[in-house]
């Protein structure tokens, strides 16, 4: 076989292998054209999954949200109850120092008046003509002097403390502030009025410390 017959054929037989790529291409072609159209029942059909698929999705997610929303409101009640029992325990010992001022207040005030009654013990001391010219009339003059600027101190301490006297004496007795210690008779008062005051009160603030004792007039027939 000479050379330009051997050329020829394999002309031919390469334009056969040719041809049957392009015929194998057109069929893949064709096959995916046809896959990827799909009919209309398989595509409502996969429309009906995809919806399921959310409204389970869908719920999921709402449970899930639930879920937060629960334990959020479990975290928000036990902050509460947290801050309550905070501020329970702050009001407690709040309380439990005021009543533990208020009790040593009550005793600077029996201290005031054991003060109060020396001073006016010395005050009233009227030395005889033995104890002059003995020179004791003198120190009981310096012991009520410093007496007097001891309870200016203390009262001073007090006032700071915002510890105040009651003004009870012409006023009408109040049982809210007052006890009655006696019973006096003035014709020219009101029944009713405080004549005299046997031991002073005291309050810090609105807070009453301690009640005065006090005579209340009376007439007689009358009450107070």
């Amino acid at each position: 076989m000479d050379a330009a017959t051997r050329e020829q054929l394999l002309g031919r037989f390469s334009a056969y292998l040719h041809g049957l790529d392009d015929s194998a291409t057109d069929d893949a072609a064709a096959a995916t054209t046809e896959a990827a159209a799909p009919d209309l029942f398989t595509l409502l059909a996969q429309l009906a999954a995809l919806k399921n698929e959310v409204k389970i999705e869908s719920r999921q997610v709402k449970g899930a949200l639930d879920q937060f929303r629960d334990a959020f409101d479990l975290v928000r009640q036990a902050q509460d109850r947290l801050e309550e029992g905070q501020a329970q325990r702050a009001e407690a010992q709040r309380r439990a120092s005021e009543d533990q001022q208020r009790d040593l207040l009550r005793e600077l005030l029996e201290l005031r008046d054991r003060l109060q009654a020396a001073a006016d013990q010395a005050h009233r001391y009227r030395p005889g003509w033995l104890i002059r010219w003995g020179g004791t009339g003198g120190f009981v003059t310096a012991m009520a002097a410093g007496l007097d600027m001891n309870l200016r101190r203390l009262d001073d301490l007090l006032a700071r403390r915002g510890v105040q006297a009651l003004r009870v004496i012409g006023q009408r007795f109040d049982p809210h502030t007052m006890q009655a210690a006696e019973v006096g008779r003035d014709p020219k008062q009101a029944t009713g009025l405080v004549l005299a005051e046997v031991r002073r009160g005291f309050v810090q603030g609105e807070r009453l410390l301690r009640p005065a004792e006090v005579v209340v007039n009376r007439l007689t027939g009358d009450t107070p």
